[in-house]
């Protein structure tokens, strides 16, 4: 169960460990106006994460902006967001990888260009790929812990840098309106700037190990996105302070914050390229390059895992979905983990795009895939606003305006006015990326209409892949949802539950719904009840412990507790609730409870109810 720190540093290990990479891409096409390319990129940014806020609290599931499109659109939209997604997942794998052996470099030269940096790229996916397969799980504290190292050196290099190099007049020489760069390169600075905030999608896809979703997942977005956009608005004026723009032998303006290595510069390692530029000497500038080229990597490494993982996720959300063939959501027999959604996407399509050893195409195709994927879930929340007039949300980003009885969400227009730009100027100013782009879409687009083809299913309607059980393995489920009532735990629920799920590895959700009365707004904070709410579900991942069985906790605000377990059941293609009550509690009207009576009239699945003791 996952609560704001843990989503945070997952979060910020992927968004974070950008700046290794994404300060020389942009560098290498805005000049002395990348600070502020990085602004406005930022700005946008800010947008785009109230949108992934409130579309996430809404739907708690995999898939991010292709769950939002579902839900307001149809599934033919769902799919054009999921497969640019898929994109951002494979090119984040590729270019993190590419960048790991050119932080390494300090220790071997050749790591750092071709074609070592690319063998060591795919040594890398190569290697988590087969770390994923066998289902070797990440440390969330360990995370944390190399999250807060990260920011704290990012804080450290930019505080140096302003005592020992920064210089205000360097940057105002940096500077030249409509030549370096042209007005053009400029505004495609600001998608290929993009690249610097790759992995918001992370947050939505844990979004369904995420403890309490409404309070949790705006906060650690908040988190990240204060976080990145203090070291993006701070850190590019130090660097072109220390790697200022100057003109070449042909004339034209370059900074070595931009250039090759064969040039003598630092765009494959840009933040060791101001490390050595910082005016350090002796033990003091060696030290500082190999702590920065091991904290790199080992960041970058796990940016790569994140990746690795979120390819994973979004394949199995779409085989689940019909939107990919059945085969890509099967399990290893032994490990239990979609080995061939790994291999393929993850793993060969990622190497492919890193074979090039391209840093600019591979930082361009990036901004491809996630100025779509934006664009469509800015206008998803859009559509959810206007279509769902009046609906009370559990969490309503900020700002909106309220127009004919609608709250149009200001930050999803202007993140999708921002984003729906940058997408159309890569399209119509880099022919590779356009070609390769287009490509893309019009690929999965056949392959998606091939296969709904076969399965004889409509374009842009919801179709659920169908549970993979036959008679033998009847009472086998691989799915159990186990509501647990707040102040008393459900512990013979719970029992059953984890008997359930020990033999065939099943993974059991624990719900602890907190009912919030009608005279207050859903958001509103019960500190007693969530509190007590807290407890249960920890007291249900014990229980699973003693089991071997991973138990994920939910807390869940609603008017109706029989109405909210069903939702989460239908959400979460539940295949058995498993629910527990005392005998002899209720009036005569109800078999068990109201709540208990509730589910088993309503439930999308079987329903086992686990009697408890009678009560006193």
């Amino acid at each position: 169960m996952l609560g704001t720190p843990a989503l945070f540093a997952t979060a910020y290990g992927n968004v974070g460990s950008s700046i290794y990479y994404a300060l020389g891409v942009t560098a290498a096409v805005a000049l002395g106006l990348t600070p502020i390319v990085f602004i406005i990129s930022g700005l946008i940014f800010a947008a785009t994460a109230a949108t992934y806020a409130e579309g996430t609290v809404r739907y708690p599931e995999a898939g991010g902006s292709s769950s939002f499109a579902r839900h307001a659109f149809n599934e033919l939209v769902s799919f054009g967001a999921a497969w640019a997604q898929m994109l951002n997942y494979i090119i984040t794998i590729a270019i993190s990888a590419f960048f790991v052996p050119h932080y390494l470099s300090i220790f071997w030269t050749p790591l750092k260009t071709n074609p070592w940096d690319i063998i060591g790229g795919a040594i890398v996916i190569v290697l988590l790929v087969g770390i994923n397969i066998v289902g070797i799980r990440e440390a969330a504290s360990l995370n944390i812990f190399l999250a807060v190292i990260d920011f704290a050196t990012q804080l450290l290099l930019v505080t140096v840098g302003f005592a020992l190099i920064f210089s205000p007049h360097q940057l105002h020489a940096n500077v030249h309106f409509g030549v370096a760069p042209t007005w053009g390169k400029f505004a495609l600075a600001i998608p290929v700037a993009m690249i610097a905030y790759t992995g918001i999608e992370t947050v939505s896809n844990l979004a369904e190990e995420a403890r309490d979703p409404p309070k949790h997942i705006p906060r650690s977005i908040s988190w990240v996105a204060v976080a990145v956009f203090a070291i993006y608005f701070t850190l590019p004026w130090i660097a072109l302070s220390a790697l200022p723009v100057s003109r070449d032998a042909h004339g034209h303006y370059v900074t070595r914050l931009g250039l090759p290595p064969s040039k003598h510069g630092y765009e494959n390692d840009p933040v060791l390229g101001l490390v050595n530029n910082l005016h350090l000497h002796g033990a003091v500038l060696r030290g500082a390059q190999y702590y920065v080229g091991i904290l790199a990597a080992t960041i970058l490494f796990i940016a790569t895992n994140a990746g690795v993982i979120g390819a994973s996720r979004i394949t199995y959300s779409m085989a689940s979905y019909r939107q990919l063939p059945e085969i890509f959501r099967r399990l290893h027999s032994k490990f239990k983990t979609p080995w061939l959604s790994l291999v393929v996407f993850a793993g060969l399509a990622s190497i492919v795009f890193l074979l090039p050893g391209n840093v600019n195409f591979i930082g361009r195709m990036y901004a491809f895939g996630a100025m779509l994927s934006f664009t469509i879930a800015h206008c998803a929340v859009i559509q959810l606003r206007r279509r769902g007039r009046g609906e009370e949300l559990v969490f309503r980003a900020v700002p909106n305006i309220r127009l004919r009885g609608v709250d149009w969400p200001l930050f999803a227009i202007v993140g999708g006015l921002g984003t729906g730009i940058a997408w159309l100027v890569v399209v119509v100013q880099d022919a590779p990326t356009r070609y390769a782009g287009l490509s893309w879409l019009a690929l999965g687009f056949v392959l998606y209409t091939v296969y709904r083809r076969h399965l004889a299913q409509p374009l842009r309607v919801t179709v659920h892949a169908p549970v993979s059980m036959g008679p033998a393995l009847a009472l086998e489920y691989r799915s159990i949802l186990v509501p647990v009532k707040p102040g008393r735990m459900s512990e013979e629920a719970v029992d059953v539950a984890c008997r359930l799920a020990a033999e065939r590895g099943a993974s059991i959700a624990a719900v602890a719904v907190v009912v919030v009365p009608l005279e207050l707004s859903l958001d509103t904070s019960l500190e007693e009840d969530e509190a007590h709410a807290y407890d249960v579900l920890d007291a249900a991942r014990a229980i699973g412990e003693l089991y071997g069985v991973n138990v994920r906790g939910r807390l869940v605000r609603a008017r109706s507790a029989g109405r909210a377990i069903v939702d989460e059941a239908e959400r979460r293609q539940t295949e058995i609730i498993v629910m527990g009550t005392p005998r002899g509690e209720h009036a005569r009207r109800t078999i068990f409870s109201d709540t208990v009576d509730f589910v088993l009239k309503h439930a999308p699945c079987r329903v086992m109810v686990a009697a408890g003791r009678k009560a006193a």
